[in-house]
């Protein structure tokens, strides 16, 4: 049934995608809103929950190829071309949302403080796709779209550590097992460097080539060897995805542009099925059994923690006040929270559960806004429309004071 459900929802989608491309329709949100409406506490067509074993799968399969396409889009190359921007985001965005995202998640959902600094940093990364509209569109200024491009492909990887070691707090400081962690994510990195590198490697040598037809297979074929040896190894699959993109992204550009399409193909196609998944996982009796606090709490994270975490990391940086409210706006909570609310939930922690909760709530409530309005936001960046007066107020209001006498005594002069 889930597959059935999956290819029906699937050709709705692509049914539905050019008009998505230009309403405030989302493919995201129609894969999560399915997921919810075919549930088993809802229309009883997919008997899913937490626990059972496709859940855990395709999220860890999915967020592992997720994370390998971030990786490809963010070479070192492209880090070093314009890195200025993107750096205030991850440097000082984002460690300022985990943080302020824990202080809200103690002082108003009531958790204790390994489980709040657990939740920030399982909701601080970003996912492009839900903004889609925005970083896609040409009209948008390449500067914004180049910003929100990195700071999602990087935040997630580098996240990861900090949701792996406070994981381990919140099941108990007494028995952090640190050497273990430790092992667990440098295996993950070096299997995430080697293998790529060794690939490329006998490409390039005279007795090995790709043809055409399998150049983006090639990728695949990386990937996949990568999956099998973190799982063999028990490193963490997730760390060595990331670095394996970034690896095939620096060294082997002409691999990297084979699998650029195709892989995020493939990537998408998971998502939509593990989003699909985490939809069927929320009911309305999911949703009730959430106090007013946790719904204060969802609402703050997504109103207050990103735009004052990135207006304080844009200070001084000459970003345009327009751009600058699209990127402290375009925050919305990435795949990748799903995923680590997951690990939570199958993690055991005593407060693991309620976590759950108000992470899923959090990124319900962000892709239903974020991939609604980024087409009105991305629609702003077009000089041949009306400019919205909320941006215009917002401009006038940042240009400096000279400035604007000037053009009142230009517009005297012409009177």
């Amino acid at each position: 049934m889930l597959l059935l459900s999956f290819a029906a929802v699937l050709l709705l989608a692509v049914l539905l995608s050019a008009l998505a491309h230009r309403t405030i329709l989302s493919t995201a949100a129609l894969f999560l809103v399915a997921g919810f409406i075919l549930g088993e506490d809802t229309g009883g067509l997919l008997h899913l929950h937490a626990d059972s074993p496709i859940v855990a799968q395709l999220a860890e399969l999915a967020l592992f190829a997720v994370l390998f396409s971030d990786g490809m889009r963010v070479g070192w190359a492209d880090l070093r071309s314009a890195w200025r921007l993107p750096g205030r985001a991850l440097g000082w965005g984002l460690p300022l949302t985990l943080l302020i995202t824990a202080l809200l998640a103690h002082y108003v959902a009531g958790l204790g403080w390994a489980e709040a600094l657990l939740i920030g940093a399982v909701l601080a990364p970003t996912d492009p796709v839900f903004a889609a509209a925005l970083v896609g569109n040409d009209k948008v200024p390449a500067r914004l779209r180049h910003l929100l491009n990195v700071e999602s492909g990087v935040n997630d990887g580098l996240v990861l550590p900090f949701v792996v070691l406070l994981l381990a707090v919140a099941a108990g400081s007494d028995d952090l097992h640190l050497g273990g962690l430790a092992s667990e994510l440098a295996v993950g990195l070096l299997i995430g460097v080697l293998v790529p590198l060794l690939a490329l490697a006998l490409e390039r040598t005279r007795w090995f080539a790709a043809s055409a037809a399998y150049a983006p297979l090639n990728g695949v074929a990386i990937g996949l060897l990568v999956l099998a040896l973190g799982k063999v190894t028990h490193g963490n699959l997730f760390l060595a995805a990331f670095a394996a993109g970034i690896t095939v992204a620096t060294f082997g550009p002409r691999e990297r542009a084979a699998f650029e399409h195709f892989g995020e193909n493939v990537a998408e196609l998971l998502k939509l099925a593990a989003l699909l998944v985490f939809g069927a996982l929320i009911s309305v009796q999911f949703l009730s059994e959430i106090s007013w606090t946790g719904w204060a709490f969802a609402a703050l994270a997504i109103f207050v923690a990103r735009p004052v975490a990135l207006w304080i990391s844009f200070l001084g940086s000459g970003l345009g006040a327009r751009e600058q409210a699209a990127a402290m706006w375009f925050g919305p909570k990435g795949f990748a929270s799903v995923v680590y609310g997951l690990l939570v939930l199958e993690s055991g922690i005593a407060a693991g559960d309620e976590v759950f909760h108000l992470v899923a709530l959090t990124i319900v409530i962000s892709i239903l806004l974020h991939s609604s309005t980024d087409v009105v936001i991305a629609r702003a960046f077009d000089e041949s429309r009306e400019t919205p007066a909320w941006f215009g107020v917002l401009h006038r209001a940042r240009r400096p004071l000279r400035s604007r006498s000037r053009d009142r005594d230009e517009t005297s002069a012409g009177d």
